[in-house]
């Protein structure tokens, strides 16, 4: 398949391996921010290929994981409420509250319901007027715009039965905060490709000029995570900050 089999080609993913092993002279910590991004590595073992003194940390890039207690519990009330159907992506049914989970909440009665876009929300609500559906609005910058496309097509529709609990967060912000910390060991990151692919990777460059640390926007396949390896160690053994593109055939300056 065009732009995923080319790839995952193994020769190529070792050759990689093998400059980098090449290039690198120095310990050093990267992050790399996406969940995704973390499946890959895992999937394909590339962790395990990785020249001894490079340490990959795993970053805040699950929106499951970074949506916040107090959001969490504002889900579990109004999922209990009478007359409300409450969507979901399935991950989040799981998460625990101050005082149980969406699981929970849908085994006392209420109906929880899972659905794979927010768009599927949309429908519900057309099929049940007589009820108030919301869908749990969480992610970061990738799922906002579908997000907002399903309050314009509610809109559209003339639904007033739809509407969304939004807990979007944003990537800047959070790579602000690791850097930021005392206690921080991250050197340089592998940017999540499907955000700089919405948003371009403008907003990384008053990062890298304010806490020297290069940033190099990578997919999700096992080549693109090796070459974004290989030229975050690049900059770190020339002592370079740049923001950088590794992953041009999806992601521009500016973004979408």
């Amino acid at each position: 398949m065009k732009y995923i089999t080319e790839y995952r080609d193994a020769h190529r993913v070792h050759a990689l391996m093998e400059e980098i092993a090449r290039t690198i002279h120095h310990p050093w910590v990267i992050m790399e921010i996406c969940g995704g991004q973390t499946h890959s590595i895992m999937k394909y073992g590339l962790d395990q290929l990785l020249p001894d003194g490079l340490e990959l940390v795993h970053g805040p890039g699950c929106p499951v994981c970074v949506t916040s207690l107090e959001m969490i519990d504002k889900s579990l009330v109004i999922a209990a409420q009478p007359g409300v159907i409450f969507t979901s992506y399935g991950d989040m049914l799981r998460v625990p509250g101050s005082d149980g989970d969406l699981f929970s909440i849908r085994a006392s009665g209420g109906d929880v319901r899972v659905v794979y876009s927010s768009l599927d929300a949309v429908k519900i609500a057309q099929e049940n007027p007589e009820k108030q559906v919301v869908f749990f609005a969480i992610g970061f910058e990738t799922t906002a715009p579908a997000n907002a496309m399903s309050v314009f097509h509610a809109k559209k529709l003339g639904l007033k039965n739809f509407s969304l609990l939004t807990s979007h967060v944003r990537v800047p912000p959070a790579m602000h905060t690791i850097l930021g910390s005392m206690n921080n060991r991250v050197q340089g990151f592998l940017a999540a490709g499907h955000v700089c692919a919405v948003m371009g990777y403008w907003e990384y460059t008053p990062i890298t000029q304010k806490y020297h640390v290069p940033i190099v926007v990578t997919g999700f396949e096992p080549i693109d995570i090796t070459q974004g390896i290989l030229y975050v160690i690049r900059q770190l053994e020339k002592g370079t900050h740049n923001a950088e593109n590794a992953y041009s055939r999806v992601v521009s300056y500016k973004g979408n």
